[in-house]
């Protein structure tokens, strides 16, 4: 039901001033529609401001828990009105309610893409560096190449362009695979002794 529907029944007890209705969770519409329901906007809950608090007051007390009855078509006929009188809330209440959450929103929103944005620029330095220092040791590497080839003694160490070596950290050896060495076994007299035998 969306603000003008529910504005016609409405408008029927009374003027009405405004309607705000909260569209529903971007995970419950996400699930309807898989599970192949109604695939427009659904709302789950809303506010309706009458102009006299006497006539909200009526409607609130003659509507809450009955049929929504109309017309027999109708996909909210055999649905149960909800009502509820809100006694001291002002309508800036409301609003005041909806923009703190939607900026509450936008600053995860906000915090969450300056944590990516960091993220990406750590990797693409990384990724730029590398391709420096893998250019500057293929220019090594050429330039000791000439210098070998036209006998002149080179300036830089020949262990620079050695292959990297990964350090190796000692390993403890599973404990499963000594377990059988350590346990202790009971000799044949104590176990002669135990059960009588000879």
């Amino acid at each position: 039901m969306d603000h003008v529907k529910l504005r016609q029944v409405l408008s029927q007890f009374g003027e009405i001033q405004r309607i705000y209705l909260v569209p529903e969770a971007a995970a419950a519409q996400m699930n309807r529609k898989r599970a192949s329901g109604f695939r427009g906007q659904a709302f789950s809950e809303g506010w309706v401001e009458f102009t006299k608090k006497s006539v909200a007051k009526r409607v609130a007390n003659m509507l809450n828990g009955q049929q929504m009855g109309g017309r027999k078509r109708s996909s909210f006929y055999y649905d149960i009105w909800n009502v509820k009188y809100l006694s001291k809330i002002k309508w800036d209440d409301v609003t005041d309610e909806i923009a703190q959450r939607h900026a509450v929103r936008e600053q995860k929103l906000a915090l969450e893409l300056s944590a990516a944005k960091r993220e990406r620029d750590f990797y693409l330095t990384q990724v730029d560096k590398s391709r420096a220092l893998s250019s500057i040791e293929e220019r090594m590497k050429k330039k000791q190449k000439v210098q070998q080839k036209s006998g002149v003694v080179s300036d830089f160490p020949s262990d620079q362009f050695a292959p990297k070596v990964i350090r190796q950290f000692p390993q403890k050896k599973p404990v499963a695979d000594q377990a059988g060495k350590l346990k202790p076994s009971l000799s044949k007299d104590v176990l002669a002794g135990v059960f009588g035998g000879q």
